[in-house]
C-alpha cells in the first residue's frame, strides 16, 4: 500500500483551496469595506473658502462659502486686526458702520455662502485700507469629524479637533 503525502490527499487539496478561497473572500470584503468608508467621507467633505468683494467706493463685504460636497460645521472663527485679535468687528475703527452676521458655531451647507461682514456706502476704501491688517481663521469640521483650519489664502489644513483660547476666539 503506497503511502500519499498529506498535502497531495484530495481532502488536503480540497480543504487547502477552501482556505484560500475563505482568505481572498476576507481581504476583498475588508477592502471593500474600506473604499465604501472612504467614499461615505469623500461624499460629504466640506471645502471653504473666504473672500473678499470691494465695488469701487460703495461696497465692501467678507464672505465664506461651502464649495464641497457635504455641510462644514464652523466650529470657531479667530479675526486678527494687526496682531491684536478682537470679539467683534465693531472694535475696528472702520468697521464701524457695517451689517454684519454670526460666523462662528455655525453649519454652512453644501454649495452656499454667508456674508459675515457687509458695507454699502460712501467710504468702501476705508475699508479696503484696514482690510489689508485683517487676518481671519475659521476651523470647521465634516459629519465625520475631520476636521481642518483655512485663512484668507484659502488651504487648508488637517486637525485632529478645533480647539481654541477663548482670548482668541471670535464672538460673532
Amino acid at each position: 500500500m503506497d503511502s500519499i503525502k498529506w498535502y497531495k490527499s484530495p481532502e488536503m487539496i480540497v480543504a487547502l483551496s477552501a482556505l484560500i478561497i475563505g482568505l481572498v473572500t476576507a481581504f476583498t470584503s475588508i477592502y471593500s469595506a474600506y473604499v465604501d468608508r472612504e467614499y461615505a467621507r469623500a461624499s460629504v467633505w466640506p471645502r471653504l473658502e473666504i473672500f473678499r468683494s470691494f465695488n469701487g467706493n460703495s461696497s465692501f463685504s467678507y464672505g465664506v462659502s461651502n464649495n464641497g460636497t457635504g455641510p462644514a460645521l464652523i466650529k470657531y472663527a479667530k479675526i486678527q486686526d494687526g496682531s491684536k485679535y478682537i470679539k467683534t468687528w465693531k472694535e475696528i475703527e472702520a468697521f464701524q458702520n457695517i451689517r454684519q452676521s454670526h460666523i462662528s458655531n455655525r453649519t454652512l451647507s453644501p454649495q452656499n455662502t454667508i456674508t459675515p461682514v457687509l458695507y454699502k456706502g460712501d467710504n468702501a476704501k476705508a475699508l479696503v485700507k484696514a482690510d489689508a491688517l485683517i487676518g481671519i481663521e475659521l476651523c470647521y469640521c465634516s459629519i465625520y469629524e475631520e476636521c481642518w483650519v483655512i485663512d484668507r489664502n484659502n488651504r487648508p489644513t488637517a486637525l485632529e479637533s478645533c480647539t481654541v483660547d477663548i482670548n482668541e476666539m471670535f464672538l460673532q
